[in-house]
């Protein structure tokens, strides 16, 4: 099993027995039942219900005339996607060989510790969720640990502390050209896959990410930094601050839909594949600068 994403809204979680099966009918409808955008129909439920139900996968496979098997492959290969409710806030923590010879297992111990629980469990609270992966892609940097999407690199015991409550608390701003943690990544649309990068208009000195946004009956474009870690963007229209926006790709002007609500504030997540594997997520509301990055 991959890592699963964060359940941010504790009260969007819904048991298994609560699922809605009008509601995912009127899902697949939308989506056009027998016609593709699979991932698109996990998302919406997993918003509606902070996870993905086996009962709901049950329906989809059922009304799609897809296998179940052929479902989970996919609800399992994106770590963004979750079988189960998740806590809060998200630790990920890389076992790979080149963390475990520096230490991995003590790091993981003391966050076992800390948090009372096994790697694979959820706090009862639901505040922290705790996991470990294989590889980060990180090795020279090992050990490493990932927290609701923040990279951290050569992790002691005696951080551990440090790093969960910054995590309650919130991060640090993060300077553009100097923190490691902030990179650029190519992405599509979750929909019809289209490259979203805006070559003509550039954010933080980069290519941008074109998308159109909707609010109070305006639309218009938007451009997003392409350097995960920033929040600079630019928009055709002022947007209020602390107003949910919609998204929409330029390309097939269909929704961007959401597979969580925000840590921070509630709002929906919107999701866009990243090239070469996974998904990258960022709050809807103006003015909420979170965001959560998952690697394949």
């Amino acid at each position: 099993m991959k890592q699963d994403a964060v359940v941010s809204n504790k009260d969007s979680i819904k048991s298994q027995e609560q699922v809605d099966s009008e509601y995912i009918l009127r899902v697949l409808e939308k989506h056009d039942e027998n016609h593709g955008e699979l991932i698109a129909i996990l998302e919406e439920i997993q918003t509606e219900y902070g996870y993905l139900p086996e009962e709901a996968l049950r329906i989809v496979s059922d009304k799609t005339n897809r296998s179940l098997v052929d479902i989970y492959a996919v609800a399992t290969f994106y770590r963004t996607f979750s079988l189960k409710p998740k806590g809060k806030h998200l630790v990920c923590a890389c076992l790979g060989t080149a963390c475990h010879v520096r230490g991995a297992p003590r790091i993981i111990e003391e966050f076992e510790q800390q948090l009372g629980i096994k790697a694979g469990q959820t706090t009862e609270d639901k505040e922290f969720t705790l996991e470990t992966v294989n590889c980060l892609g990180a090795c020279a940097l090992g050990p490493v640990v990932v927290i609701d999407g923040y990279y951290f690199s050569k992790v002691k015991k005696s951080k551990v502390t440090q790093l969960l409550d910054k995590a309650i608390k919130g991060f640090d701003e993060l300077e553009i050209g100097k923190d490691k943690r902030i990179f650029p990544v190519d992405v599509n649309c979750p929909n019809c896959n289209h490259d979203l990068k805006d070559e003509t208009f550039e954010v933080d000195g980069c290519p941008s990410v074109k998308l159109i946004i909707s609010l109070d009956h305006k639309e218009g474009w938007l451009r997003l930094s392409s350097l995960y870690g920033s929040c600079n963007f630019s928009t055709e229209f002022e947007i209020p601050e602390g107003k949910v926006m919609n998204f929409t790709c330029p390309h097939c002007r269909k929704k961007l839909h959401s597979t969580s609500n925000c840590s921070m504030c509630g709002a929906p997540m919107i999701s866009m594949l990243v090239s070469g594997g996974g998904i990258v997520s960022i709050c809807s509301r103006r003015g909420c600068k979170n965001h959560m990055l998952d690697l394949i």
